[in-house]
């Protein structure tokens, strides 16, 4: 035999092997890294980055655009360590809910240790690069916000009281006050509002979702309140909450720090969020879809109340920049749930009223 003739395609059989072992292992590190995003809860993080935006543009004082960009990453990087950190504590009730069970702990691709070095890894390195970027009062905002949510919400509240997403909705509508302050350095009365608006909007957004995942909250033991106080109970409760949103993202309009389109426009998407509210008050157990249809709805109100303040408040030379901004925002809005606005406006029956 010819040992040239035998060597070239072991050789070739051998480059072959190598090229798809390094692609291999490229591929297992691209995943792995996926799943570490995935730890962060991208959306809820972009919706977190979003607001705080909105506050940090709308304050008096202008940043440069390097340090704007350095406070979007660390209160990106913040959100994002809430998000991996709530995910290393409940991964033993994520484990036994539909919803969660694909989360990356969960199955097993990154293991707890690994979470929670990662998770306070991000939050350490978010809370020194906004203070190095900004100001000190930022930084203790955005220190006391990650705690809030982790410590306060996700290790204590969540498992214990029926309140558990009312009190620990203060975490998630701290972010345009951090904003705020990474420009101002202190915390005044337009961002407070913006708190408000986000407080008020986040039980009815979430005991929507929670109405048709009673029970994966009952067999993990998290006493939400379509669980604990049954249907009826939450229902009412969400068309209270409808109330007093209504009202409160009035307020920039009332109090004059937004203009009259942002009063036009968050009127009307306000009445249509209170006419939803209102029928999934009068809709049958078995009905899924008026509570389907108020969650996804207030994703998309959310997103045009702030929207709105940006475009009614665009002027100058910071306009451009702000336009910007909400078009990359709403990339983060799924098509799937503008879908969905459309059908839960075709939805709305006034004789339900």
């Amino acid at each position: 035999m010819n040992v040239k003739s035998f060597a070239g395609p072991l050789g070739e059989r051998r480059t072959r092997f190598a090229i798809l072992s390094r692609a291999g292992h490229a591929l297992v590190g691209y995943l792995r890294v996926s799943d570490f995003v995935a730890l962060t809860k991208p959306r809820v993080m972009m919706l977190a980055v979003f607001t705080a935006l909105v506050g940090l543009s709308t304050a008096p004082v202008r940043l440069d655009q390097l340090t704007t960009l350095a406070a979007v990453i660390a209160i990106a990087a913040g959100a994002g360590a809430a998000g991996v950190l709530n995910m290393w504590y409940d991964a033993d009730i994520d484990a036994v809910m539909s919803r969660t069970a694909m989360r990356p702990i969960p199955r097993g691709k990154i293991s707890r240790g690994e979470a929670l070095v990662f998770g306070l890894t991000l939050g350490a390195f978010a809370v020194v690069v906004l203070v190095l970027a900004t100001n000190l009062t930022a930084a203790v905002l955005l220190a006391g916000t990650i705690f809030f949510y982790v410590v306060v919400y996700t290790l204590w509240l969540k498992r214990t009281t029926r309140q558990n997403i009312v009190i620990g909705g203060a975490a998630g509508a701290l972010p345009p006050v951090i904003g705020w302050a990474a420009a101002t350095g202190d915390v005044g009365l337009e961002p407070l509002t913006l708190f408000l608006i986000i407080f008020l909007w986040t039980p009815p957004h979430f005991w929507a979702l929670a109405l048709n995942r009673a029970d994966d909250y009952e067999r993990a033991g998290v006493p939400m309140l379509p669980v604990v106080a049954g249907r009826v109970a939450t229902t009412r409760q969400i068309l209270i909450y409808s109330g007093l949103l209504t009202v409160a993202s009035e307020l920039p309009w009332v109090l004059g720090f937004a203009g009259a389109i942002y009063g036009a426009i968050v009127g009307i998407c306000s009445a249509l969020f209170l006419l939803l509210a209102r029928q999934l008050s009068r809709s049958i157990e078995a009905d899924r879809r008026a509570s389907h249809r108020l969650f996804v709805f207030s994703i998309f109100y959310l997103f045009v109340l702030f929207a709105a303040l940006l475009i009614d408040d665009g002027s100058g030379s910071f306009s451009h920049m702000r336009s910007r901004m909400v078009a990359a925002a709403s990339r983060f809005v799924p098509t799937s749930s503008l879908n969905a606005v459309r059908s839960a406006c075709c939805a709305v029956n006034l004789n339900e009223v």
